[in-house]
């Protein structure tokens, strides 16, 4: 940088003391350059807004399927949920000793059970027993296997939907 020369200057008998230099302007950011650094900053900001956006439907999303599975441990070791059936939850809760005012909220909760049979497994074709194919034909009339029913129940419900496997005999 150059340095400012002093010069005296008189102007009608007062004397002022004043710099002469090449570059006096003061600098400045221009007009494009604060535009800029506001587009930028907007950018950054609706980025944000967008982040805490997919957040809160994901938060959302997980709370409603967190509400599923409870629903659906209401049907763990009861007779519901081997139909397909439309039930209230206030039914699968009965047995339960609750508040009169939780009862009266799940009254209104209707519910949509659908089961699905995966796979039966009879345990009477494994018996080892040798004997003819006329005995054998007998012995499976008068067999007492028990029979192994793997099943899916999905529960749905108006915001989300849950299943469990299930395994019943017969």
């Amino acid at each position: 940088m150059e340095k400012p020369h002093w010069t005296k200057q008189s102007v009608s008998g007062c004397k002022m003391f004043c710099t002469n230099s090449v570059n006096s302007h003061k600098k400045a950011f221009t007009l494009i350059e604060v535009m800029v650094a506001v587009m930028i900053i907007s950018v950054v900001i609706m980025a944000l807004l967008q982040i805490n956006a997919n957040n809160t439907h994901i938060f959302s999303q997980v709370k409603n399927q967190e509400t599923s599975v409870q629903y659906l441990s209401l049907l763990v070791g009861t007779k519901y949920g081997f139909e397909n059936e439309k039930i209230s939850l206030e039914e699968l809760v009965s047995d339960f000793d609750l508040d009169d005012d939780l009862r009266r909220k799940l009254k209104y909760i209707q519910i949509h059970t659908l089961y699905q049979v995966l796979q039966s497994i009879d345990t009477s074709m494994f018996d080892k027993s040798d004997k003819t194919q006329e005995n054998a034909d007998t012995n499976k009339q008068n067999a007492s296997g028990t029979i192994y029913e793997i099943g899916r129940t999905i529960l749905k419900s108006e915001h989300s939907s849950s299943s469990l496997l299930r395994l019943r005999t017969r």
